[in-house]
Protein backbone atom coordinates (compact mmCIF):
# COMPACT_ATOMS: atom_id res chain seq x y z
CA UNK A 1 0.00 0.00 0.00
CA UNK A 2 1.78 3.01 -0.98
CA UNK A 3 -1.25 5.71 0.26
CA UNK A 4 -3.40 5.17 3.56
CA UNK A 5 -6.80 5.32 2.96
CA UNK A 6 -9.48 5.39 5.77
CA UNK A 7 -11.94 3.23 3.73
CA UNK A 8 -10.16 0.12 3.59
CA UNK A 9 -11.26 -3.71 3.73
CA UNK A 10 -10.55 -5.87 7.10
CA UNK A 11 -7.64 -8.15 6.36
CA UNK A 12 -8.96 -11.12 4.68
CA UNK A 13 -7.79 -13.54 1.94
CA UNK A 14 -7.46 -12.59 -2.00
CA UNK A 15 -9.06 -14.15 -5.19
CA UNK A 16 -6.68 -16.91 -5.86
CA UNK A 17 -8.07 -20.26 -6.13
CA UNK A 18 -6.30 -23.18 -4.69
CA UNK A 19 -4.09 -20.89 -3.00
CA UNK A 20 -5.51 -22.04 0.38
CA UNK A 21 -4.14 -25.64 -0.32
CA UNK A 22 -0.52 -24.22 -0.31
CA UNK A 23 2.09 -25.42 1.68
CA UNK A 24 3.61 -22.11 2.79
CA UNK A 25 6.30 -23.79 4.82
CA UNK A 26 7.59 -26.48 1.85
CA UNK A 27 7.29 -22.97 -0.63
CA UNK A 28 9.75 -20.83 1.65
CA UNK A 29 12.21 -24.44 2.52
CA UNK A 30 12.17 -24.86 -1.63
CA UNK A 31 13.07 -21.33 -2.05
CA UNK A 32 15.48 -21.19 0.62
CA UNK A 33 17.58 -24.05 -0.35
CA UNK A 34 18.17 -23.24 -3.65
CA UNK A 35 16.35 -25.86 -5.08
CA UNK A 36 13.54 -23.50 -6.57
CA UNK A 37 14.14 -22.86 -10.52
CA UNK A 38 13.81 -18.95 -10.26
CA UNK A 39 16.09 -18.24 -6.84
CA UNK A 40 19.64 -18.36 -6.25
CA UNK A 41 19.22 -19.18 -2.77
CA UNK A 42 16.66 -17.17 -1.18
CA UNK A 43 16.79 -13.86 -3.95
CA UNK A 44 16.21 -13.69 -7.29
CA UNK A 45 19.56 -12.80 -9.12
CA UNK A 46 18.07 -10.26 -11.15
CA UNK A 47 16.83 -8.64 -8.29
CA UNK A 48 20.08 -9.12 -6.03
CA UNK A 49 22.24 -7.70 -9.01
CA UNK A 50 19.94 -4.37 -9.67
CA UNK A 51 20.16 -3.43 -5.95
CA UNK A 52 22.63 -5.43 -3.69
CA UNK A 53 21.79 -6.15 -0.42
CA UNK A 54 18.06 -7.36 -1.76
CA UNK A 55 18.63 -10.62 -0.70
CA UNK A 56 15.41 -11.73 -0.19
CA UNK A 57 11.82 -12.49 -1.98
CA UNK A 58 10.30 -9.68 0.43
CA UNK A 59 10.16 -6.22 1.30
CA UNK A 60 8.37 -3.40 3.46
CA UNK A 61 5.87 -0.91 0.75
CA UNK A 62 5.69 2.33 1.04
CA UNK A 63 2.99 3.10 3.73
CA UNK A 64 1.57 6.47 3.93
CA UNK A 65 1.87 7.93 7.36
CA UNK A 66 3.55 4.77 8.69
CA UNK A 67 6.77 3.85 6.82
CA UNK A 68 9.02 6.91 8.00
CA UNK A 69 13.02 5.58 8.57
CA UNK A 70 11.80 4.40 12.35
CA UNK A 71 9.38 1.99 10.93
CA UNK A 72 11.95 0.66 8.54
CA UNK A 73 14.93 0.21 11.12
CA UNK A 74 12.85 -2.03 13.25
CA UNK A 75 11.72 -3.89 9.80
CA UNK A 76 15.32 -4.70 8.57
CA UNK A 77 16.21 -5.35 12.30
CA UNK A 78 13.68 -8.32 11.98
CA UNK A 79 14.95 -9.09 8.84
CA UNK A 80 13.35 -6.57 6.22
CA UNK A 81 16.05 -6.53 3.22
CA UNK A 82 14.94 -3.51 1.41
CA UNK A 83 12.24 -0.83 1.92
CA UNK A 84 10.54 2.03 -0.04
CA UNK A 85 9.78 5.41 1.43
CA UNK A 86 6.24 7.21 1.66
CA UNK A 87 4.83 8.37 -1.63
CA UNK A 88 6.79 12.19 -1.94
CA UNK A 89 4.73 14.58 -3.75
CA UNK A 90 7.29 15.85 -6.21
CA UNK A 91 6.53 19.27 -5.34
CA UNK A 92 7.54 18.47 -2.20
CA UNK A 93 10.74 17.55 -2.93
CA UNK A 94 11.25 20.73 -4.90
CA UNK A 95 10.05 23.06 -2.47
CA UNK A 96 13.04 22.40 -0.03
CA UNK A 97 13.16 23.95 3.25
CA UNK A 98 9.58 26.18 2.78
CA UNK A 99 7.54 23.56 4.33
CA UNK A 100 6.11 20.24 4.06
CA UNK A 101 2.84 18.92 2.42
CA UNK A 102 0.92 16.12 4.95
CA UNK A 103 -2.39 15.56 3.67
CA UNK A 104 -2.26 11.96 2.21
CA UNK A 105 1.67 12.42 1.90
CA UNK A 106 3.97 11.17 4.27
CA UNK A 107 6.27 14.65 5.64
CA UNK A 108 9.44 15.05 3.77
CA UNK A 109 12.09 14.50 7.02
CA UNK A 110 10.03 11.37 8.14
CA UNK A 111 11.40 10.03 4.75
CA UNK A 112 15.06 10.80 4.26
CA UNK A 113 17.10 7.57 4.64
CA UNK A 114 18.19 6.92 8.43
CA UNK A 115 22.07 6.12 7.80
CA UNK A 116 23.52 2.65 7.15
CA UNK A 117 21.39 0.80 8.98
CA UNK A 118 18.75 1.95 6.48
CA UNK A 119 19.60 0.62 3.21
CA UNK A 120 19.34 -0.08 0.73
CA UNK A 121 16.08 2.49 0.41
CA UNK A 122 13.98 3.31 -2.51
CA UNK A 123 12.35 6.30 -2.42
CA UNK A 124 8.74 6.80 -4.05
CA UNK A 125 7.64 9.87 -5.70
CA UNK A 126 4.48 10.87 -7.08
CA UNK A 127 3.23 14.24 -9.39
CA UNK A 128 1.78 15.49 -12.32
CA UNK A 129 4.23 16.94 -13.90
CA UNK A 130 7.21 15.00 -16.22
CA UNK A 131 9.62 17.64 -15.66
CA UNK A 132 8.96 17.66 -12.05
CA UNK A 133 9.14 14.63 -11.77
CA UNK A 134 12.62 14.32 -12.94
CA UNK A 135 13.68 17.28 -11.10
CA UNK A 136 12.48 15.66 -7.87
CA UNK A 137 14.09 12.36 -8.76
CA UNK A 138 17.50 14.12 -9.67
CA UNK A 139 17.15 16.37 -5.71
CA UNK A 140 16.50 13.13 -3.99
CA UNK A 141 18.89 10.68 -5.34
CA UNK A 142 21.80 13.69 -5.33
CA UNK A 143 20.49 15.01 -1.93
CA UNK A 144 19.79 18.25 -2.53
CA UNK A 145 23.55 18.72 -3.35
CA UNK A 146 22.30 21.71 -5.44
CA UNK A 147 20.39 24.55 -3.76
CA UNK A 148 16.57 24.35 -4.09
CA UNK A 149 16.27 27.33 -6.46
CA UNK A 150 18.48 25.22 -8.75
CA UNK A 151 16.11 22.27 -8.66
CA UNK A 152 13.30 24.24 -9.06
CA UNK A 153 15.22 25.73 -12.02
CA UNK A 154 15.38 22.12 -13.97
CA UNK A 155 12.13 21.35 -12.83
CA UNK A 156 10.32 24.90 -14.27
CA UNK A 157 12.54 26.29 -17.48
CA UNK A 158 11.01 26.11 -20.35
CA UNK A 159 13.46 25.37 -23.20
CA UNK A 160 13.63 25.86 -26.91
CA UNK A 161 16.76 24.00 -29.09
CA UNK A 162 17.66 26.30 -32.29
CA UNK A 163 17.69 25.08 -35.58
CA UNK A 164 21.31 23.75 -34.66
CA UNK A 165 19.84 21.88 -32.01
CA UNK A 166 21.73 23.69 -29.73
CA UNK A 167 19.98 24.21 -26.19
CA UNK A 168 19.11 28.21 -26.23
CA UNK A 169 20.24 30.08 -22.99
CA UNK A 170 17.34 31.32 -20.81
CA UNK A 171 17.13 33.36 -17.83
CA UNK A 172 16.23 32.86 -13.97
CA UNK A 173 12.59 35.00 -14.52
CA UNK A 174 11.92 32.04 -16.74
CA UNK A 175 11.91 29.33 -13.90
CA UNK A 176 8.68 30.45 -12.65
CA UNK A 177 6.81 27.54 -11.24
CA UNK A 178 3.61 26.76 -12.63
CA UNK A 179 0.78 27.37 -10.37
CA UNK A 180 2.85 29.10 -7.75
CA UNK A 181 6.01 31.80 -7.93
CA UNK A 182 9.48 31.47 -7.87
CA UNK A 183 9.61 31.45 -4.00
CA UNK A 184 7.67 28.34 -3.97
CA UNK A 185 4.69 28.61 -2.60
CA UNK A 186 2.67 25.60 -4.36
CA UNK A 187 -1.13 25.37 -3.83
CA UNK A 188 0.08 21.80 -2.33
CA UNK A 189 2.64 23.22 0.02
CA UNK A 190 1.81 24.36 3.55
CA UNK A 191 4.63 26.75 4.05
CA UNK A 192 6.14 26.95 7.36
CA UNK A 193 5.81 24.12 9.51
CA UNK A 194 4.06 24.72 13.03
CA UNK A 195 6.35 22.78 14.79
CA UNK A 196 9.78 23.40 12.90
CA UNK A 197 11.43 25.19 10.00
CA UNK A 198 13.62 22.64 7.71
CA UNK A 199 16.72 23.68 6.55
CA UNK A 200 17.70 25.24 3.58
CA UNK A 201 19.72 22.81 1.60
CA UNK A 202 23.83 22.97 2.34
CA UNK A 203 25.09 23.69 -0.86
CA UNK A 204 26.14 26.40 -2.55
CA UNK A 205 26.58 25.84 -6.19
CA UNK A 206 24.58 28.73 -6.96
CA UNK A 207 22.23 29.51 -9.74
CA UNK A 208 25.33 30.34 -11.82
CA UNK A 209 26.24 27.07 -12.93
CA UNK A 210 22.92 26.46 -13.86
CA UNK A 211 21.65 29.37 -15.75
CA UNK A 212 22.74 27.04 -18.64
CA UNK A 213 21.67 24.20 -17.99
CA UNK A 214 18.44 21.96 -18.69
CA UNK A 215 16.54 19.05 -17.45
CA UNK A 216 17.59 17.79 -21.50
CA UNK A 217 21.22 18.01 -20.07
CA UNK A 218 21.07 16.34 -16.94
CA UNK A 219 19.30 13.53 -18.94
CA UNK A 220 22.55 13.05 -21.50
CA UNK A 221 24.87 12.72 -18.71
CA UNK A 222 26.11 16.45 -18.36
CA UNK A 223 26.42 17.65 -14.58
CA UNK A 224 29.41 17.60 -13.27
CA UNK A 225 27.38 17.20 -9.45
CA UNK A 226 28.61 14.16 -7.75
CA UNK A 227 25.42 12.27 -6.33
CA UNK A 228 25.97 11.81 -2.52
CA UNK A 229 25.84 8.03 -3.12
CA UNK A 230 29.08 7.83 -4.93
CA UNK A 231 30.79 7.94 -2.09
CA UNK A 232 31.22 5.05 0.03
CA UNK A 233 31.86 6.81 3.24
CA UNK A 234 28.66 8.80 2.79
CA UNK A 235 25.63 6.66 4.18
CA UNK A 236 22.42 9.09 3.03
CA UNK A 237 21.22 7.82 0.09
CA UNK A 238 18.61 6.09 -2.07
CA UNK A 239 19.66 2.92 -3.91
CA UNK A 240 16.39 3.33 -6.10
CA UNK A 241 13.69 5.64 -7.60
CA UNK A 242 10.08 4.01 -7.35
CA UNK A 243 7.25 6.10 -9.60
CA UNK A 244 4.30 5.79 -7.90
CA UNK A 245 2.04 5.22 -10.17
CA UNK A 246 -0.69 3.19 -8.15
CA UNK A 247 -1.75 5.01 -5.01
CA UNK A 248 -5.78 6.04 -5.35
CA UNK A 249 -5.73 9.45 -3.93
CA UNK A 250 -8.35 12.36 -5.19
CA UNK A 251 -7.00 13.54 -8.74
CA UNK A 252 -6.48 17.14 -7.62
CA UNK A 253 -8.55 19.33 -10.24
CA UNK A 254 -7.10 18.58 -13.74
CA UNK A 255 -3.74 16.54 -12.51
CA UNK A 256 -3.64 12.95 -12.81
CA UNK A 257 -1.31 11.50 -9.94
CA UNK A 258 -0.70 8.36 -8.57
CA UNK A 259 -3.12 5.36 -9.97
CA UNK A 260 -4.70 8.13 -11.99
CA UNK A 261 -2.33 7.91 -14.60
CA UNK A 262 -3.34 4.17 -15.50
CA UNK A 263 -6.36 5.85 -17.24
CA UNK A 264 -3.90 8.16 -18.82
CA UNK A 265 -1.25 5.95 -20.84
CA UNK A 266 0.39 8.71 -22.87
CA UNK A 267 1.02 10.61 -19.35
CA UNK A 268 2.00 8.08 -17.60
CA UNK A 269 5.18 7.03 -20.06
CA UNK A 270 6.04 10.72 -20.56
CA UNK A 271 6.43 10.24 -16.62
CA UNK A 272 8.41 7.30 -16.65
CA UNK A 273 10.75 8.40 -19.36
CA UNK A 274 11.25 11.92 -17.93
CA UNK A 275 12.51 10.15 -14.86
CA UNK A 276 14.35 7.36 -16.33
CA UNK A 277 15.96 9.71 -18.86
CA UNK A 278 16.99 11.98 -15.72
CA UNK A 279 18.05 9.43 -13.69
CA UNK A 280 21.80 7.98 -14.16
CA UNK A 281 22.11 4.82 -16.09
CA UNK A 282 23.81 2.89 -12.76
CA UNK A 283 20.34 3.68 -10.64
CA UNK A 284 17.58 1.59 -11.00
CA UNK A 285 14.48 2.72 -11.54
CA UNK A 286 11.10 0.95 -10.72
CA UNK A 287 7.36 1.41 -11.00
CA UNK A 288 4.52 1.05 -8.80
CA UNK A 289 0.81 0.15 -10.60
CA UNK A 290 -2.16 -1.26 -9.90
CA UNK A 291 -3.40 -4.07 -12.49
CA UNK A 292 -5.83 -1.58 -13.91
CA UNK A 293 -7.53 1.87 -13.34
CA UNK A 294 -10.59 -0.72 -13.45
CA UNK A 295 -11.75 -3.68 -14.93
CA UNK A 296 -12.86 -2.25 -18.77
CA UNK A 297 -11.10 -3.58 -21.13
CA UNK A 298 -9.81 -0.29 -22.79
CA UNK A 299 -8.26 0.22 -18.94
CA UNK A 300 -6.34 -3.37 -19.03
CA UNK A 301 -5.24 -2.44 -22.44
CA UNK A 302 -3.94 1.01 -20.86
CA UNK A 303 -2.28 -1.18 -18.48
CA UNK A 304 -0.54 -3.29 -20.62
CA UNK A 305 0.59 0.12 -22.58
CA UNK A 306 2.61 1.50 -19.36
CA UNK A 307 3.54 -2.04 -17.99
CA UNK A 308 5.26 -2.67 -21.66
CA UNK A 309 6.59 1.09 -22.06
CA UNK A 310 8.49 1.11 -18.30
CA UNK A 311 10.42 -2.62 -18.94
CA UNK A 312 11.07 -1.00 -23.04
CA UNK A 313 12.74 2.21 -21.75
CA UNK A 314 14.96 0.26 -18.79
CA UNK A 315 12.94 -0.23 -15.64
CA UNK A 316 14.11 -2.65 -13.60
CA UNK A 317 10.87 -4.35 -11.91
CA UNK A 318 6.87 -3.36 -11.55
CA UNK A 319 5.79 -3.47 -8.35
CA UNK A 320 2.09 -4.47 -9.34
CA UNK A 321 -1.17 -3.69 -6.47
CA UNK A 322 -3.69 -6.55 -7.21
CA UNK A 323 -6.58 -4.27 -6.99
CA UNK A 324 -7.78 -1.18 -9.56
CA UNK A 325 -7.55 2.28 -8.47
CA UNK A 326 -11.56 2.26 -8.46
CA UNK A 327 -11.30 -0.08 -5.80
CA UNK A 328 -8.99 1.54 -3.24
CA UNK A 329 -8.64 -0.66 -0.68
CA UNK A 330 -12.09 -2.22 -0.39
CA UNK A 331 -12.56 -5.82 -1.53
CA UNK A 332 -10.07 -8.73 -1.69
CA UNK A 333 -7.66 -8.27 -4.31
CA UNK A 334 -7.07 -10.65 -7.44
CA UNK A 335 -4.14 -12.82 -7.26
CA UNK A 336 -5.21 -14.95 -10.21
CA UNK A 337 -5.30 -11.64 -12.44
CA UNK A 338 -1.52 -11.17 -11.20
CA UNK A 339 -0.76 -14.46 -11.81
CA UNK A 340 -1.93 -13.72 -15.67
CA UNK A 341 0.51 -10.88 -15.60
CA UNK A 342 3.39 -11.99 -14.60
CA UNK A 343 2.64 -15.65 -16.88
CA UNK A 344 2.24 -13.55 -20.05
CA UNK A 345 5.96 -11.80 -19.12
CA UNK A 346 8.24 -14.85 -18.23
CA UNK A 347 11.24 -12.28 -19.06
CA UNK A 348 10.65 -9.50 -16.73
CA UNK A 349 11.03 -9.10 -13.21
CA UNK A 350 7.37 -8.56 -11.24
CA UNK A 351 7.14 -7.91 -7.86
CA UNK A 352 3.15 -8.33 -6.20
CA UNK A 353 1.21 -6.55 -3.46
CA UNK A 354 -1.95 -6.92 -1.98
CA UNK A 355 -3.55 -8.90 0.96
CA UNK A 356 -0.55 -10.45 2.60
CA UNK A 357 -1.44 -10.40 6.18
CA UNK A 358 0.81 -12.93 7.55
CA UNK A 359 4.44 -14.52 6.89
CA UNK A 360 2.00 -17.32 5.11
CA UNK A 361 0.63 -15.18 2.61
CA UNK A 362 3.82 -13.94 1.61
CA UNK A 363 4.95 -17.64 0.51
CA UNK A 364 1.65 -18.58 -1.11
CA UNK A 365 1.78 -15.23 -2.81
CA UNK A 366 5.28 -16.21 -4.48
CA UNK A 367 4.49 -19.24 -5.38
CA UNK A 368 0.95 -19.07 -6.37
CA UNK A 369 1.83 -15.98 -9.09
CA UNK A 370 5.18 -16.31 -9.86
CA UNK A 371 5.99 -12.95 -8.87
CA UNK A 372 9.98 -12.34 -7.61
CA UNK A 373 9.34 -10.60 -4.49
CA UNK A 374 6.50 -9.20 -2.25
CA UNK A 375 5.75 -6.23 -1.16
CA UNK A 376 4.22 -6.30 2.44
CA UNK A 377 2.20 -3.51 3.02
CA UNK A 378 -0.47 -3.01 5.72
CA UNK A 379 0.48 -6.31 7.29
CA UNK A 380 3.62 -5.09 8.56
CA UNK A 381 2.15 -2.26 10.09
CA UNK A 382 3.01 -3.01 14.54
CA UNK A 383 4.30 -6.66 13.28
CA UNK A 384 8.21 -6.11 12.42
CA UNK A 385 8.08 -10.22 13.27
CA UNK A 386 6.81 -10.90 9.50
CA UNK A 387 10.36 -10.11 8.42
CA UNK A 388 12.05 -12.45 10.82
CA UNK A 389 9.16 -15.21 10.70
CA UNK A 390 10.14 -15.30 6.85
CA UNK A 391 13.52 -15.59 7.36
CA UNK A 392 12.76 -18.59 9.73
CA UNK A 393 10.65 -20.50 7.33
CA UNK A 394 14.05 -20.19 4.63
CA UNK A 395 15.71 -21.57 6.40
CA UNK A 396 13.54 -24.39 7.29
CA UNK A 397 12.08 -23.52 10.65
CA UNK A 398 8.87 -23.23 12.10
CA UNK A 399 8.12 -19.29 12.94
CA UNK A 400 7.62 -18.12 16.36
CA UNK A 401 5.05 -15.21 17.56
CA UNK A 402 7.04 -12.87 20.04
CA UNK A 403 7.23 -13.23 23.20
CA UNK A 404 6.05 -10.53 25.78
CA UNK A 405 9.38 -9.32 26.35
CA UNK A 406 10.23 -9.15 22.58
CA UNK A 407 7.50 -6.98 22.12
CA UNK A 408 8.48 -4.70 24.52
CA UNK A 409 12.22 -4.61 23.16
CA UNK A 410 10.45 -3.57 19.82
CA UNK A 411 8.13 -0.71 21.42
CA UNK A 412 11.12 0.73 23.10
CA UNK A 413 13.12 0.60 19.87
CA UNK A 414 10.20 2.00 17.70
CA UNK A 415 9.89 4.73 20.21
CA UNK A 416 13.99 5.79 20.48
CA UNK A 417 14.09 5.33 16.65
CA UNK A 418 10.91 7.94 16.56
CA UNK A 419 11.93 10.09 19.07
CA UNK A 420 15.21 10.98 17.56
CA UNK A 421 13.41 11.83 14.02
CA UNK A 422 11.37 14.45 16.31
CA UNK A 423 14.09 16.07 18.44
CA UNK A 424 13.36 19.43 17.30
CA UNK A 425 9.75 19.48 17.70
CA UNK A 426 8.85 21.53 20.82
CA UNK A 427 7.88 18.82 22.78
CA UNK A 428 9.56 15.62 21.58
CA UNK A 429 8.58 13.41 24.31
CA UNK A 430 4.58 14.12 23.84
CA UNK A 431 4.57 14.26 20.01
CA UNK A 432 6.27 10.94 19.60
CA UNK A 433 4.17 9.26 22.40
CA UNK A 434 1.14 10.50 20.32
CA UNK A 435 2.65 9.67 17.42
CA UNK A 436 2.87 6.18 18.55
CA UNK A 437 -0.71 5.40 19.12
CA UNK A 438 -1.22 4.00 15.77
CA UNK A 439 1.73 1.69 16.04
CA UNK A 440 0.90 0.69 19.44
CA UNK A 441 -2.66 -0.17 18.29
CA UNK A 442 -1.34 -2.70 15.88
CA UNK A 443 1.10 -3.65 18.47
CA UNK A 444 -1.68 -4.79 20.64
CA UNK A 445 -2.89 -7.34 18.09
CA UNK A 446 -0.14 -9.79 19.38
CA UNK A 447 -0.67 -9.18 23.11
CA UNK A 448 -2.55 -12.03 24.60
CA UNK A 449 -5.09 -8.89 26.13
CA UNK A 450 -5.17 -7.31 23.12
CA UNK A 451 -8.19 -5.11 23.06
CA UNK A 452 -7.29 -3.87 26.19
CA UNK A 453 -3.90 -2.88 25.39
CA UNK A 454 -5.28 -1.51 21.94
CA UNK A 455 -7.79 0.81 24.39
CA UNK A 456 -4.75 1.61 26.41
CA UNK A 457 -2.52 2.58 23.51
CA UNK A 458 -5.54 4.81 22.06
CA UNK A 459 -5.71 6.81 25.37
CA UNK A 460 -1.96 7.56 25.24
CA UNK A 461 -1.99 11.40 25.61
CA UNK A 462 2.10 12.02 26.47
CA UNK A 463 5.06 10.23 27.52
CA UNK A 464 3.66 9.21 31.09
CA UNK A 465 0.79 7.19 29.54
CA UNK A 466 2.95 5.97 27.08
CA UNK A 467 5.45 4.45 29.60
CA UNK A 468 2.37 3.19 32.16
CA UNK A 469 0.85 1.08 29.25
CA UNK A 470 4.81 -0.63 29.06
CA UNK A 471 4.90 -0.84 32.49
CA UNK A 472 1.02 -2.47 32.92
CA UNK A 473 0.74 -4.57 29.91
CA UNK A 474 4.57 -5.42 28.54
CA UNK A 475 6.26 -6.59 32.18
CA UNK A 476 6.41 -10.47 32.71
CA UNK A 477 6.96 -11.13 36.32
Amino acid sequence: MGCQSNNATPPGPAIAPGAESLDAMHIAETIGSGRHRDWSGAANPRVTHAVPGFDAPFFQAGLAGYSDAAMRIVARRHGCPYCVTEALLDRTLLAGGRGFVKADLGELHDNVPGGAEDHPLAVQIMGSDPQEMAAAAIKAIEQGKRTDKAYRALAYSHLTHDPSGALVKYKPEDFEPADGNADGEYEDIACGDDEEEATESQSHEGMNSLTHTSLSSLQSGAPSATPAFASPSIALSFSTVDVNLACPVKKIKSKARGGHWLAEPDGAIKILEAVREAVPAHIPCTVKLRRSFDDTPEMVQAFNRIFDAAYDMGYAWATVHARTVEQKYVGPSRWDLLREIVNRNPDRVVFGSGDIWNVHDLFRMLAYTGVSAVAVARGCIGNPWIFRQARMMLAGSEPTRPTIPEQRDVLEQHYRLALAANRRMRHPDDYTSKNMRKFGIRFAEHHPDSEQVRLRFIAVKGIEDWRRVLQDHYTQA
